[in-house]
């Protein structure tokens, strides 16, 4: 069957909602054509100009990225910078772009399941359910917890392998046992009081901020910050499967790739000014 662009938003829509989205953002079609037929899918986590180029070799005319390609309103589309110039190559090339961001953050079965599974957790639970939607299982963040403890050294190992990641930095006391865990992939360091409240033994997210960082340490709680990227990138494997179980049952025959191109922003640099890229 042809598989248009506006098949793939709706199985995504009925995977992740686009109404369970921020406020703030800005899900779905960013770039092109809803009619327009699709070739095959590359997924990935940013819309970056590497990104459009491994599509254009993939064959690839369709691309789904958890953060969207328009964030903010544009004033001007200079195609001399790498913005305008990623815009240029996907409208030249007739690449529709969409972006599934917080709706994928919210949804149940999203970003932070996802985390929280590979980290092992069960019985997880939003740790702030949504508000566009009146399902329990929806919103941002997880809390769950371990059959039986584990030491944390154990747990250090088994979150250090799911982010691909050498080392991370930690705020607060790391408890020797650790039962309950909350997450939240990406940016989520405003939700660290509330695994707190909950009662986390430790709260795994990224960007925090030193002010929370602080309030971790004086408060004896563990907040580890695993980077943007390292926990957010796993929950792209997960919208690559969910969008292959979709194409086995509507017989989509379309090739649905992630990307090999991929990595991590960030690199490690020691005092001999040697550097190690942060992933694996």
């Amino acid at each position: 069957m042809t598989v248009r662009v506006q098949d793939i938003l709706e199985s995504l829509n009925a995977e992740a909602p686009f109404s369970l989205a921020e406020s703030w953002d800005n899900v779905g079609l960013l770039v092109g054509d809803p009619a327009q037929e699709v070739t095959a899918i590359l997924a990935g986590l940013d819309p970056t100009n590497s990104l459009i180029d491994e599509a254009i070799a993939q064959g690839a005319n369709t691309i789904i990225t958890h953060h969207p390609v328009i964030f903010k309103p544009l004033s001007a589309i200079n195609t001399a910078d790498p913005s305008g110039r990623l815009l240029e190559k996907a409208l030249s090339n007739r690449i529709a772009i969409i972006g599934c961001h917080t709706n994928f953050d919210s949804a149940r079965e999203g970003v932070s399941d996802y985390l929280a599974h590979q980290l092992g957790l069960e019985n997880l639970f939003p740790l702030i359910t949504s508000s566009n939607d009146n399902k329990a299982d929806t919103g941002l963040g997880r809390i769950g917890v371990y059959p039986s403890p584990i030491p944390s050294a154990e747990f250090l190992i088994r979150m250090l392998d799911v982010l691909h990641l050498p080392s991370v930095q930690t705020a607060g006391t790391l408890p020797e046992t650790i039962s309950t865990v909350a997450v939240c992939g990406g940016s989520g360091s405003e939700l660290a009081p509330i695994a707190f409240q909950r009662g986390a033994d430790v709260y795994l997210s990224a960007e925090i901020k030193h002010s929370t960082a602080i309030w971790a340490m004086e408060n004896n709680f563990c907040v580890i910050d695993g980077t943007h990227y390292a926990t957010e990138k796993p929950a792209v494997t997960l919208l690559v499967n969910k969008l292959r179980e979709a194409s086995d049952k509507m017989n989509w025959k379309i090739q649905i790739l992630q990307t090999n191109k991929e990595h991590h922003p960030f690199v490690l640099m020691d005092k001999t000014y040697n550097h190690r890229e942060t992933h694996s």
